[in-house]
């Protein structure tokens, strides 16, 4: 009869990151750069001995994908009717996700460094299609997550994107298209 061993051993195999969270940050508001430095300890190979240490530039998130202190505010479809009615002198991305959603919570990292980027250029919400089943089936979305870019220009049509899009092609939207 054979036995079987682990590939490693009893050691942790070398593609598994160690973190250390253990500090607090004073500026909890601060969303990207973080005072405090964590580190994380990788080997250079699978035959190497040495460890090398380096900074990551932010913590992992606390698992909550709205908080009050994000640029991007969760709404409601009267309140998304009101702005697109209203008058806008920048362009409006919504973003339609789903908490359960992992292309989504990805999505949202990305639309949160762009709402840095374009804070006065841009304005970017996001509407939970679990709270606005109607709204979302009324815009017919099908797959999450879905982005609508809405120009302040009334005469150009919205631009409809579905699934995870690369940051820069959202940026060129913004920028070329609307």
């Amino acid at each position: 009869m054979q036995s079987v061993l682990p590939l490693f051993g009893a050691r942790t195999p070398p593609s598994v990151h160690h973190l250390d969270f253990s500090g607090k940050s004073p500026n909890s508001n601060c969303l990207f750069f973080n005072p405090i430095p964590i580190t994380t300890s990788i080997r250079p190979s699978l035959l190497s001995t040495e460890t090398l240490s380096r900074n990551l530039v932010c913590r992992a998130s606390a698992g909550k994908y709205v908080r009050e202190d994000y640029l991007v505010k969760k709404l409601s479809a009267k309140e998304i009717e009101e702005i697109v009615k209203g008058e806008r002198k920048v362009p409006l991305v919504i973003d339609f996700y789903a908490t359960w959603c992992g292309p989504c919570i990805l999505m949202a990292q990305e639309l949160e460094m762009l709402a840095v980027e374009y804070e006065h250029n841009a304005l970017i919400v996001k509407v939970d299609t679990d709270d606005e089943y109607e709204f979302a089936r009324d815009m017919q979305v099908r797959g999450l997550p879905t982005l609508f870019f809405i120009s302040s220009d009334p005469n150009k049509d919205a631009i409809r994107t579905e699934g995870l899009i690369p940051i820069q092609m959202m940026r060129d939207i913004i920028d070329n298209e609307m």
